[in-house]
């Protein structure tokens, strides 16, 4: 139940920060990599559900990489925007 409450919460993450793109605005490659992100994250779900959530925690620690990674993403945006003169 835990793991399923978990991977709710960081589908939530995802679509959050993909419906505004927010600092990623204007660096469209950032958007992509976010979005792939995001399918991964899906289909990370996906396998989860297709193993009855029998994966010993990794797949939802790979999710949860996953939820960095996108924080790391938007921390990029931010400080490119930051140093444009």
């Amino acid at each position: 139940m835990k793991a399923l409450i978990a991977s709710v919460a960081v589908g939530m993450l995802f679509a959050s920060g993909l419906a505004v793109a927010g600092p990623k605005a204007g660096h469209p490659n950032l958007i992509a990599a976010s979005k792939h992100l995001k399918m991964a994250a899906d289909k990370v779900s996906a396998a989860q559900v297709a193993n009855e959530f029998d994966m010993e925690g990794h797949a939802a620690k790979a999710k949860d990489l996953m939820a960095q990674a996108q924080t790391e993403l938007d921390a990029a945006a931010a400080a490119a925007n930051a140093n444009k003169k």
